[in-house]
């Protein structure tokens, strides 16, 4: 009996080793898999235990003895570990379910009766929505966590030469008295040696609406007594609250993918519920979506989405255009714009200062003060005119023939600014010479320059945002602004500036935050996105004081509350921890075991 369980757990031990091994030393690994199939793909075999690999966005997964599903992702993609593990990575088990292809679903409406075929389609429809992460039996947990804490004993594993294992959690079905929904295990090292393990147990006591009902501190005080008999005790608070997200008008929600929480801790805490003091330490987790329509850059967005669609037609030869804003085609908008520049005696300065031609009504006051400029030059004109009426190809190439007509004629001298880079911007300067280089107006041409019209207007745009406020410098923004890089990769920086701007901008118009924090979280989502990929998934953090927010948060409800006791130190604390959320009352504690 006691060899097949150092047998088993050493069978465990190599499958997450082989699971960290392998994403070490050979990560293009998943990278094959990932572009080949999101199924799972048979790799290795390991002690005779298959494990399967399987990427599923940024998480990575193996199967271990064909019902374990074994998860590596960060602390903080499961609310509940969060206050345990933050964002470090951890193992996470959790039972493996088949995956429904529309290859299965086919395959069941083929042999179903056809008086039945809608009914088939509806419960493979079910089983897809229903899958998602599925519990392991409290009896399979407990196996699992003493198989992975029996593993870490010297005298069963070869431990010198590897690091220690990653926290392991283990997702359970409640089906014990407690009502168990996590356990899990930490090692604890002294230098490089492992030298005890810490073990987690969550439990779910249900939901209520009465505060009454809730335990009191005193009693869960008295609780973690009843586990440790400590000297003296330390209590910690911790709370979120949601300052900005899905709102509810007239009993309707408006759904928003962006949101604003703030995360606070601090200590002394005085009963269950209390309102974070303003001593507290508080960071904010922004996560913003773009497209929101109550956003200051909405129209922004609709800009960089037509420039997106040149940049996509470009890169797969398919464009779907949207449908314009002016009801006159561009071809007779463009003439107007030339003749009104052939019959005016305008000076420059006059003209730098009457874009009127390109503004429409759907400009909002909040979109004009705070990203409009009034310096539009000839080509950042015509893009805006060009943008809100083309529907074809032809569109943009007639309108391109009529300008590089009027400017080999030396019908219109229009002024650009100096930095301009389009390839427009140089024909002009060439007029001011009396001599143009030949352009064919073929193939793709035509979307190039006016892709490139775009870039450099909307480049502007922001730079005059970001430099006007005195958020960043010119020499931040070199990597966002270069055009040494082709369309495409100007196109997606150019989107990071954007989602940077979008961050900024609701930070701003809804918190109320001071220029010292705008500034601070300019410079992180600068160096963030200069080494990662576009993602409006992530969540950019800042610090910041209580005072500053304390309007949003103390006449309101925090989205999760929780309270932590604990006594003892290294491989003997003890902690009993209480979590209230909008989601089931959690009570957690954790205790030592030492190898």
């Amino acid at each position: 009996m006691c060899s097949k369980a150092i047998s088993s757990a050493k069978e465990f031990h190599g499958a997450l080793r082989s699971f960290l091994d392998a994403e070490r030393n050979d990560p293009r690994l998943y990278e094959v898999i990932s572009s080949i199939d999101k199924s799972f793909a048979p790799i290795c075999v390991y002690l005779f235990v298959f494990i399967f690999f399987s990427i599923d966005g940024e998480n990575v997964s193996i199967v271990f003895q064909e019902d374990i599903q074994v998860l590596k992702m960060n602390g903080d993609s499961v609310p509940v570990l969060n206050m345990f593990c933050g964002n470090h990575p951890v193992f996470i088990c959790e039972k493996a379910v088949p995956k429904v292809t529309e290859c299965d679903n086919q395959q069941m409406n083929v042999t179903s009766n056809s008086s039945d075929e809608d009914a088939d389609v509806d419960d493979a429809d079910a089983l897809q929505t229903e899958l998602g992460p599925q519990p392991l039996t409290i009896m399979k947990a407990r196996q699992l966590l003493s198989w992975y804490t029996l593993s870490q004993n010297a005298n069963v594993s070869a431990l010198d030469d590897n690091p220690a294992l990653l926290p392991l959690w283990v997702r359970c079905d409640m089906s014990d008295p407690a009502g168990t929904t996590w356990f899990g295990a930490e090692t604890v090292c002294t230098g490089n040696k492992v030298s005890g393990v810490k073990l987690y147990s969550v439990t779910c006591k249900g939901s209520t609406v009465d505060k009454g009902s809730l335990i009191t501190l005193e009693e869960l005080k008295r609780d973690h007594k009843e586990r440790h008999h400590p000297s003296s005790m330390t209590v910690k608070g911790s709370a979120r609250f949601s300052l900005f997200g899905s709102t509810v008008v007239e009993n309707t929600t408006i759904e928003s993918q962006s949101t604003v929480t703030v995360d606070f801790k601090w200590s002394h805490v005085e009963s269950i519920l209390e309102t974070p003091p303003l001593s507290s330490t508080a960071n904010l987790n922004i996560k913003v979506a773009s497209g929101d329509m109550r956003s200051p850059m909405y129209e922004m967005y609709k800009e960089l989405g037509f420039l997106q669609t040149l940049a996509d037609g470009l890169r797969n030869g398919e464009t779907e255009w949207m449908e314009p804003l002016e009801s006159v085609s561009a071809v007779n908008l463009t003439k107007a714009f030339l003749e009104e520049l052939q019959g005016t005696a305008k000076t420059l300065q006059e003209k730098a200062e009457k874009p009127a031609e390109v503004k429409t009504e759907t400009d909002t006051p909040i979109y004009n003060s705070l990203l409009e400029r009034g310096d539009l030059d000839f080509v950042e004109q015509l893009w805006a005119l060009m943008r809100k009426s083309v529907t074809s190809y032809q569109d943009i190439g007639d309108c391109l023939k009529l300008v590089i007509e009027a400017l080999k004629y030396h019908d219109i001298k229009p002024w650009i600014h100096r930095d301009s880079s389009s390839s427009l911007s140089k024909l002009i300067l060439q007029s001011y010479h009396q001599q143009i280089d030949h352009v064919s107006l073929t193939g793709v041409t035509p979307v190039h320059m006016l892709l490139e019209m775009g870039l450099d207007k909307m480049r502007k745009d922001y730079i005059n945002y970001l430099i006007g406020e005195e958020l960043t410098t010119l020499n931040h923004l070199c990597y966002y602004l270069s055009t040494e890089v082709d369309l495409q990769e100007q196109v997606i920086r150019l989107r990071k500036l954007h989602h940077l701007l979008e961050i900024i901008l609701t930070c701003s118009a809804f918190l109320g935050l001071p220029y010292d924090r705008l500034f601070l979280l300019t410079q992180s989502c600068l160096q963030h996105y200069k080494a990662h990929p576009y993602d409006e998934e992530h969540e950019f953090k800042l610090q910041i004081k209580p005072a500053l927010i304390g309007h949003f948060y103390q006449k309101e409800h925090p989205v999760v509350w929780g309270v932590e006791v604990s006594s003892g130190h290294g491989l003997r604390e003890v902690r009993t921890s209480l979590q209230l959320s909008d989601r089931p009352l959690l009570i957690m504690s954790s205790l030592t075991q030492v190898i």
